[in-house]
């Protein structure tokens, strides 16, 4: 039986909780989200970068390696608004801004290549792909305390790490890249995404001539 394993891709604020709430319950799928509110260091590395990036990135990468884990014993497939491969793209660019040292960064890929072995690929990625400032507008509508230091220039670097990902993992993972710049109808997405499957599921018969 195949399980379908969807990941929603974006930057911080493009929608992807919305999106993916709504799939999993069009695709009678569980839905998994970022445990936000329950990161110890997530408040404090937005005043403090540089201090709290490493760690960070360490308890994030053990959260979401966790819930793929969940995912992937459950054998029931599922939607998730925030993913393991995604935590290198925020990695990288702490790294490249000067917050986390090239030690510290050199950990951190050597201990998510030793956890990709026991990662499964997913059936598709839906990249919402949003501008920084689309971004920036929905992070202060939204007023979250934590990410009330979360600048234009941040958001412009994160998206530039997810445009570098997504030409990475070309070829390797299907992917339907949505302009998230005004939400959508998730219908349409749903509709899509099953579309794009079921092209990936489709045997192909080859006739040889005598």
């Amino acid at each position: 039986m195949i399980y379908l394993f969807i990941y929603i891709f974006g930057t911080i604020s493009s929608g992807k909780t919305t999106l993916a709430d709504a799939l999993a319950k069009y695709l009678e799928l569980p839905v998994y989200h970022e445990a936000v509110n329950e990161n110890p260091y997530l408040s404090d590395f937005y005043h403090d970068m540089q201090r709290y990036s490493f760690p960070l990135q360490i308890d994030l990468l053990n959260r979401r390696f966790q819930q793929h884990q969940e995912i992937i014993w459950s054998k029931k497939g599922a939607v998730q608004d925030r993913t393991i491969y995604e935590d290198k793209i925020f990695a990288k660019m702490l790294n490249d801004g000067g917050f986390m040292s090239s030690r510290e960064y050199t950990t951190y890929c050597q201990l998510l290549d030793n956890m990709s072995n026991f990662l499964r690929k997913p059936t598709i990625i839906v990249y919402l792909d949003v501008k920084p400032e689309t971004a920036l507008q929905r992070i202060s509508q939204r007023g979250r305390q934590m990410e009330k230091n979360v600048t234009i220039i941040y958001l412009r670097n994160l998206r530039n790490g997810y445009e570098e990902f997504m030409k990475a993992i070309a070829g390797s993972v299907s992917v339907i890249r949505i302009d998230w710049n005004e939400y959508g109808d998730t219908d349409t997405v749903a509709k899509a995404i099953i579309q794009k499957i079921s092209e990936l599921q489709t045997i192909h018969e080859l006739h040889i001539s005598k």
